[in-house]
């Protein structure tokens, strides 16, 4: 069953089931040496990506003040030029940074910075409003978000936002704006079918709030792109992934979660889904909140994974087959933890 559009939350905004996530199309950025972008990326196939994801339906784009250090808002704000009334812009602020050099500098929670953010967003996208604006910090103390609540409810009643929400993995976070007043819609957080997250879909549920879901397919693992051969290079997060991103260790994908893909594969694509489909399908499926937002650079990805939209949810065998799979595996891997490592002959602490 084809699923097309869901609701923003309790802003009644109207967006596809899919979106759009726009980090890589950002290009390369870096705090010091270390990427923070996908590595170098054609502006002119990331504006035709855009255009294309909105030819088959697509209408939610997410992005951030400092992917590309503001120049992935200016690339989309061009590629929606003239079609600006068409998407759901969702952008986030929170993180500082220095344009001409693409660097990350560190981060501002004040409610001044959020007015020169907003207004410095407005500008790079070439809009007059945004429609979802989200708090980037995920791990900002609770008194100090909801210190923000003010200024982002003052931003609504001038038209400046549409809405707004919180980035977050952590669910007393996420409660913290679904406390907050009518503005708030979402929260943006990890989910996937290598990553389920029960606590923060039950905060959505309590507060109605949408889930926008990022690393829907594990930053590529859920693709069928990646091996354990494979490499990635060194301008791209991944190639040299800081301790926050779990999928990648030393440039090359994760082995216990190249298991985990593996385990889920066949369930995912018994019904003759791609990986990358049948992904997004079990993600339809785990709720009705949800609105994964997959990274794409190329107008190849974008259809591909557009495609997903008129499979719809998961059927309930195959979300079931994928569930008992991943029990099988979490059961095999405590007994692997609990079974006796005794030393083998060759040990040479034991035969010196």
């Amino acid at each position: 069953m084809a699923v097309t559009t869901r609701t923003l939350g309790r802003s009644g905004i109207e967006v596809s089931a899919l979106g759009m996530g726009c980090w890589a199309i950002g290009g390369p950025w870096a705090e010091g040496s270390q990427p923070l972008g996908w590595g170098a990326v054609d502006d002119d196939e990331s504006a035709r990506a855009v255009r294309r994801a909105l030819d088959l339906g697509i209408t939610l784009f997410d992005t951030a003040d400092t992917y590309g250090a503001g120049h992935g808002e200016r690339v989309l704000g061009r590629a929606l030029a003239g079609r600006r009334d068409d998407a759901v812009i969702a952008t986030k602020w929170g993180y500082t940074f220095d344009e001409p050099s693409r660097q990350a500098t560190g981060e501002d929670a004040s409610p001044a910075y959020l007015r020169r953010a907003v207004t410095a967003s407005l500008r790079r996208l070439g809009t007059d409003r945004i429609d979802l604006y989200q708090l980037h910090l995920a791990d900002l103390p609770v008194p100090r978000a909801q210190a923000l609540v003010g200024t982002c409810e003052d931003l609504v009643a001038e038209g400046l936002i549409r809405a707004y929400g919180w980035s977050t993995d952590r669910p007393d976070r996420a409660a913290t704006f679904g406390h907050a007043a009518a503005g708030a819609t979402a929260v943006q957080h990890t989910l996937s079918v290598l990553r389920d997250a029960p606590e923060l879909l039950a905060v959505c549920d309590k507060y109605d709030l949408a889930s926008v879901n990022r690393g829907p397919l594990g930053m590529g693992l859920l693709t069928g792109k990646y091996s354990a051969g494979s490499i990635l290079p060194q301008d791209d997060v991944r190639g040299l992934a800081p301790g926050w991103l779990e999928w990648f260790r030393g440039g090359r994908p994760a082995p216990e979660w190249l298991r985990r893909v593996a385990a889920v594969r066949t369930a995912l694509t018994a019904d003759g889904r791609s990986l990358a489909q049948g992904a997004l399908g079990w993600i339809w499926a785990r709720s009705g909140r949800t609105i994964p937002i997959p990274g794409c650079r190329t107008v190849a990805q974008v259809e591909e994974n557009a495609a997903a939209l008129h499979r719809g949810p998961l059927p309930a065998d195959q979300f079931t087959e994928v569930e008992r799979q991943l029990a099988a595996l979490r059961t095999a891997a405590l007994r692997d933890a609990d079974r006796p490592h005794w030393p083998r002959p060759t040990d040479p602490t034991t035969h010196p």
